[in-house]
Order: C-alpha cells, then structure tokens, then sequence
C-alpha cells in the first residue's frame, strides 16, 4: 500500500478540528481515518484527535483479519468503544459539553478494503469502472434529496447543508454505516472531511488522483485547490493506493 494525508486549516478557521492518520498493524494491514470535530468551546479537536488516538492504539493490538466480517466486526466494536470514550469525556467536562466528530475510515488489507462512516466526511474509490462516493452523508439535506424534497442542486446552496444527524461523542450510542469493497493492484481510495468535498468536485478529484503524479503532490494538490476556492473550513485527505510499496506524510 502506498498512503498519504495532509490536514489544513484553509484561509479562515483559526483553529483545525480536523484529525487524520494512517495506521499499519503487525500484519501489514493499514487503518485509514478522518475526522472532522465540532461544538464547545475549542472542543471540536478534542473530539476528532481522541477518536484518531484511540483508534491507532487499538489498531496496533489487532489480530489479522482473514475474512470482510471480521473487519466489519472490529470496526462496529472499537468505533462504540471509541464513541462511549468521546461521550464520557465531553460528560465529565464542562468546557467539552456538546463536543462530537465525524469519522470516515477504511480497513485496507490485500483482499478487500472495508469503510465507515459517520457523518459527512466522505469516502471515495478510484478504479476500472471510474471515480465513486462510498458513502452516504448522515445529513439533514441528504436525507431530504434521499426522500425526494429537493434536488442535489438544491443541497449545494442549502442554508442548512451544516446539520448533521450522526457524530461520534454526541450522544450514548452511535450508528455507522459499514460497506465492504473490492480493493485491487492500482485502486485508490480517497478520504476527506467536507472542507474537501464542499469545495472541489468529484470531477476534480478524480482528475487530480489520475495524474502520474507522486501521492503527495495529489494530496497537496486537492487540499490547494480548496483553499483556492475560498478555503472557508478545516480540509483533509488520506490517499490509499493499493500498491507495493508505503510512503506515509
């Protein structure tokens, strides 16, 4: 696997409550993650740095997985674990109240690649059949273009684009959309808070991920053509391609 990330604060956040990493086992399996944090007083990198940390630490522990259930069974134990953990926190301190994270990961092994996610930070694949979005927005205006209310044009400009309907940390209990995928020689998966993919169109992204181009320069590359189009929120990108050889940023 070849893998890359950058997190950057764009033009007009003071502070970058987004969190990143990318994560290898003693079996070589890699552990994907974004999260983009909010609410409370500076509590919203609070929220998304504690979710990344603790997943690395359990991460590192894993026993290798040899079918997509046994991902999927890890993902949906560690991300309640990680969940009560975020909840607990915010609970037992005022300052945190209210705080919480989105989070979009991929398990990312020789056989298969598993997602999740929760909130709007997104998951997206490059391959033989094009550029796709793995994941669904736990939004309140995806759930209105979902039930026909309005058209996913309206969604761009909606003046409640903002309202999340799921987050970790938020509340007791969580729930996650989790998706198993195909990931061969030559795939690449994308990453991203919505300061990504508010900004740059898929169009774009599948454009800059296809250049012959080092992983780095795609990463550097999307996050500046967000901040070139305003750059009003935290942006963040992990790229995983599937590939022999591991770089890491």
């Amino acid at each position: 696997m070849k893998t890359v990330y950058f997190t950057d604060k764009g033009k007009v956040r003071q502070l970058n409550e987004d969190s990143a990493g990318v994560f290898v086992n003693q079996h070589g399996d890699h552990l994907a993650v974004v999260a983009d944090g909010m609410g409370g007083h500076r509590a919203g990198d609070v929220a998304s740095e504690l979710t990344i940390s603790i997943l690395k630490d359990l991460w590192e522990k894993t026993e290798k997985f040899h079918t997509a259930d046994e991902a999927e069974n890890w993902l949906k134990s560690t991300i309640n674990e990680v969940n009560k953990e975020v909840y607990t926190y915010s609970q037992s301190n005022s300052e945190c109240e209210g705080m919480g994270t989105t989070l979009v990961g991929a398990i990312c092994t020789s056989l298969f690649a598993t997602i999740v996610n929760i909130g709007d930070s997104r998951g997206y694949i490059l391959n033989e059949n094009g550029f796709h979005q793995l994941t669904e927005d736990h939004t309140l205006v995806n759930e209105l273009v979902r039930s026909g209310e309005i058209s996913k044009e309206d969604a761009e400009h909606h003046p409640r684009k903002n309202v999340i309907l799921r987050a970790i940390g938020t509340e007791a209990s969580i729930t996650m959309d989790i998706k198993t995928i195909m990931f061969e020689e030559e795939d690449v998966i994308l990453l991203c808070s919505d300061g990504l993919s508010n900004k740059v169109s898929e169009k774009e992204m599948k454009e800059v991920l296809a250049q012959d181009h080092s992983l780095e320069n795609k990463g550097e590359s999307l996050v500046h053509l967000a901040n070139e189009y305003g750059g009003e929120d935290n942006i963040t990108v992990v790229i995983v391609e599937f590939a022999a050889e591991t770089e890491s940023g």
